[in-house]
């Protein structure tokens, strides 16, 4: 009898940077890897988050055996308070990574029946007939895991975000050997990580940062601001290793760096030596030449604590001439401007700033071409689908992996919602999975659809127009003239002379001639119409336009 096929189902992170989230599927049994979220884009007006659809989980929830998490970024884990309320299966990490997750689900005040199961490196977990395998790898967070998934027709290997850091900071290195010993035995499929596909060569390790972060602390005339992602905890060692040496005290500054740090400590993944760390209320009377801050902020976020000291806003902080801030992240695509915006505030204020373009205050944390073709060639996959990326970085690592003797007819660039089905011999695209991104605004998620984005992108463009209209309730005929009033649309004083003209028209499309009263849709609509048009000639824009009907 032949046997079943695996099926791969992207449900995020293919075609964009972020929620990343993917199913593989065997018979009767589904195995979840990752769940993040994604920062809204530029015409997601109003938007707070982005989370991948799971109505193909939901639909198939008595198969999901369990989701399985690579590292504890925002990008793979962010999405669980949102999905763990409709898909209560259980959930596996490393020891850090769990940690981040138990941060984040108390943050929101989610979810507290979420079952959270922690995972050595080595250890093998059984799930339907999946055996997963966590192995170590490097990226700029600790406890960072790839995949060995055994399945029932071959070994599936799944990279998460990595690079080949062979002196990392925190953590192991990528464990190499046993990718090789794999790919000897014989590999089915590889996914693997294709965020910095376009760069050639190797991605610089961790340790350079950490000999830039010395030699600024050191030289530091003043105070030094140093701002990161809160789960960047390599980095915040690094600058409390630098304070440990020059006798600086470091205060860590807003609540999700405070609750990531205690987390760290607690597990034994931030090491500070006895009076270093340092609380808000010791700062008095302190050296500013002795005090190093560590924010969140490096993103431009406009609640973050680094935004609200540029901006003058932060209880406790402001900035002092001679202070200097470190910016050590690389911008998110479509957070440049946030960033720029934040940069120049500081600088008006005095105080000297360093980020990636004018020093190496920051090393990303996935491989580049070099390190990609070297995985490729470790493990020497019969199938390969590169993942995590916009299209043209999974194309780019496609055409890496045919660089390395990978058959085209082998490699599968797919996009969220593709289901790819694969057996021992062959691989084949068998269609696609209604899919759609889900908004969280607020407190609501997924009410927000397309056509409330396009009504919010309407009114940010062209403004809206309400015409309010009052009507006999026994004879159906309009009592005065129809009001009309316009936010963000015209000035009502300059162009009075075209709002009195639409006023006119209103009152003669409704001033028909049956004694019975007109069906209100059809007014509505006539009124729409006949002002669409009329404003577009006037103004060549097209505001929204809402009736209002009184009965008198």
């Amino acid at each position: 009898m032949p046997k079943a096929r695996l099926k791969i189902i992207p449900l995020g992170g293919l075609s964009e940077i972020g929620k990343n989230m993917m199913a593989l599927e065997y018979q009767n049994d589904i195995i979840v890897i990752d769940a993040g979220l994604m920062f809204p884009e530029e015409e997601m007006l109003g938007i707070d988050l982005v989370i991948p659809d799971i109505s193909y989980l939901v639909e198939n929830r008595d198969k999901v055996r369990g989701i399985v998490l690579t590292h504890g970024h925002e990008d793979h884990i962010g999405a669980l308070p949102y999905l763990l309320p409709q898909l209560n299966v259980p959930v596996y990490a490393t020891k850090l990574t769990v940690g981040l997750v138990s941060v984040k689900l108390k943050e929101r005040k989610a979810f507290s029946g979420a079952k959270l199961k922690t995972v050595s490196f080595g250890e093998k977990v059984s799930l339907g007939q999946f055996r997963v395998e966590f192995f170590p790898v490097c990226h700029s967070i600790p406890d960072s895991a790839g995949l060995i998934i055994q399945t029932p027709i071959g070994t599936v290997i799944h990279s998460g975000d990595f690079k080949l850091d062979y002196t990392p900071v925190c953590g192991e290195p990528t464990a190499l050997s046993r990718l090789a010993q794999l790919g000897g035995q014989g590999v089915l499929l590889l996914l693997s990580d294709s965020t910095y596909a376009e760069l050639p060569g190797y991605t610089p390790s961790e340790s350079v940062v950490g000999e830039t972060l010395d030699r600024v602390i050191a030289e530091a005339p003043g105070r030094v601001i140093v701002t990161t992602f809160s789960s960047l905890v390599s980095r915040i060692q690094q600058v409390i290793d630098s304070a440990a040496k020059y006798g600086r005290r470091v205060f860590i500054v807003g609540r999700s760096m405070s609750d990531t740090v205690h987390m760290a400590i607690e597990l034994g993944y931030l090491h500070a030596p006895e009076g270093v760390l340092a609380r808000l209320d010791e700062l008095r009377g302190l050296p500013h030449n002795k005090i190093i801050f560590v924010t969140t902020g490096s993103q431009g976020e406009p609640t973050s604590a680094l935004v609200r000291i540029a901006n003058q806003d932060h209880p406790q902080l402001h900035i002092i001439r001679g202070d200097t801030v470190v910016i050590s992240a690389s911008p998110i695509p479509g957070n440049e401007g946030l960033i720029n915006k934040t940069v120049d505030t500081l600088f008006k204020q005095g105080a000297q700033v360093l980020y990636n373009k004018v020093a190496p205050v920051h090393v990303h944390g996935h491989a580049a071409q070099e390190e990609l073709k070297l995985m490729l060639s470790l493990i020497k996959p019969k199938f390969f689908v590169p993942v995590h990326g916009e299209y043209r970085h999974l194309s780019f690592h496609g055409t890496l992996a045919e660089l390395v003797g990978i058959p085209k007819e082998n490699i599968f660039v797919l996009e969220d919602g593709d289901v790819l089905e694969l057996n021992q011999q062959s691989g084949k695209k068998t269609g696609k999975i209604t899919y759609s991104n889900v908004y969280v605004d607020g407190l609501s998620v997924g009410d927000i659809g397309s056509v409330v984005l396009r009504d919010r992108k309407m009114l940010s463009k062209d403004g809206i127009v309400m015409v309010i209209i009052a009507i006999n309730q026994q004879t159906g005929k309009l009592v005065g003239r129809p009001d009309i009033v316009s936010r963000g649309f015209v000035d009502t004083t300059e162009s009075s002379e075209m709002i009195e003209a639409s006023r006119d028209l209103v009152a003669k499309v409704l001033d028909h001639g049956g004694a019975r009263p007109a069906d209100w849709s059809y007014i509505n609509t006539k009124i729409r119409d006949t002002l669409n048009k009329y404003y577009y000639d006037q103004t060549r824009r097209r505001p929204m336009v809402l009736p209002f009907m009184v009965k008198v």
